[in-house]
């Protein structure tokens, strides 16, 4: 378990990529740590401005470089929401760092828990607010092996974390999550469909009875704690034979999980 000295340590470091970037016009904490409600579980959460003549993704693989070479980080997900390209990292001690860029000319809150720590926000483009529109429930993760082992990480993280803070019924929901990715992954292997649970049945037996400790009997912590290092062996197992790169390093991360 990475320490807040290290989160900080992290933390600068990035702010410090920014500084030396001048392709990034502005800055901003998002997430619990923005609104000084983090606890020594929160993750690193930065976004910022690129410069509207650039590229973010020239801008966010060459971060992505400087993160591998000189922290050690390993990729695990990419996801793009409007004009806002994600990528999510894992440091050692199992530190996760979010690390999100946008066009300067799209650079404002997407929410309240931001705050903004150089450069500026982009106007508001109306008062009017936007109309709702239908979403999903569950961030689309599409049937790549890649893709599917990241998220499960990234949501076992998420598990250990509503556990300690007591949040015993979101717990329960990312502990499935993670099973229910490492059940893809499976189910990718062996040739069946991996989305919706379309496959879990028709899996081999002994490739099931891999997760029979997987399930949450009881919404308490000891039990979720149980079913969480269960779940996180199962997506372990399956990355290592779905010989995804770096499997074997995400799994001495988070090896206090199991």
């Amino acid at each position: 378990m990475f320490t807040v000295e290290q989160r900080d340590a992290l933390r600068e470091r990035v702010l410090v990529l920014a500084g030396e970037d001048e392709r990034v016009v502005a800055g901003a904490a998002v997430g619990s740590l923005a609104v000084d409600a983090g606890d020594r579980f929160s993750d690193v959460d930065l976004t910022f401005g690129i410069a509207d003549h650039v590229q973010v993704a020239d801008v966010l693989d060459d971060w992505t470089r400087t993160l591998v070479d000189e922290l050690d980080a390993v990729q695990l997900a990419e996801l793009e929401r409007g004009p806002t390209t994600y990528r999510v990292f894992l440091l050692p001690d199992a530190l996760q760092l979010d690390l999100s860029m946008t066009p300067a000319a799209q650079f404002r809150p997407a929410g309240p828990r931001f705050r903004l720590l150089f450069g500026a926000m982009a106007a508001d483009e109306s008062d009017t607010p936007a109309p709702a529109v239908a979403g999903g429930l569950f961030l689309p993760t599409p049937p790549v092996p890649g893709d599917i082992f990241g998220w499960g990480v990234i949501y076992a993280i998420h598990a250990r974390a509503c556990i300690e803070r007591g949040r015993i019924w979101q717990a329960e929901h990312y502990v499935g999550a993670v099973r229910d990715h490492a059940l893809s992954l499976a189910c990718l292997r062996q040739g069946l469909p991996a989305v919706q649970a379309r496959g879990y049945d028709d899996l081999p037996t002994e490739t099931l009875a891999r997760f029979e400790d997987a399930h949450v009997g009881a919404v308490e912590p000891g039990v979720l704690r149980a079913a969480l290092a269960a779940s996180v062996l199962a997506l372990m197992r399956e990355g290592a034979e779905a010989r995804l790169p770096h499997a074997h390093v995400v799994a001495e991360r988070l090896a206090e999980l199991r």
